[in-house]
């Protein structure tokens, strides 16, 4: 590995906001505001919207899309006729 190419990593603290949960973690990020961790050290820490305490896909909460609404907004836009339902 060449030497003074890479970027420094560091332990941070990453804090999802939607869900209340926060982790410790390496990485390249920085951060002017800081935060005391549970080993009373002072670190780093990166609000984001989304982590996987949060996420969907993660929770088991689903999304509904309305497909047939997207379809028939979509012919009525650019005068296309649906096809017919067999």
């Amino acid at each position: 590995m060449k030497s003074r190419i890479h970027p420094v990593s560091r332990p941070v603290v990453f804090r999802d906001r939607a869900a209340g949960t926060a982790f410790l973690t390496r990485s390249t990020a920085d951060s002017d505001r800081r935060v005391t961790w549970e080993d009373g050290r002072s670190y780093p820490v990166i609000d984001v919207e989304t982590s996987s305490a949060s996420h969907p896909f993660y929770t088991g909460g689903r999304q509904v899309l309305d497909t047939a609404g997207r379809i028939e907004r979509f012919h009525r836009r650019y005068g296309t006729e649906a096809p017919a339902a067999r």
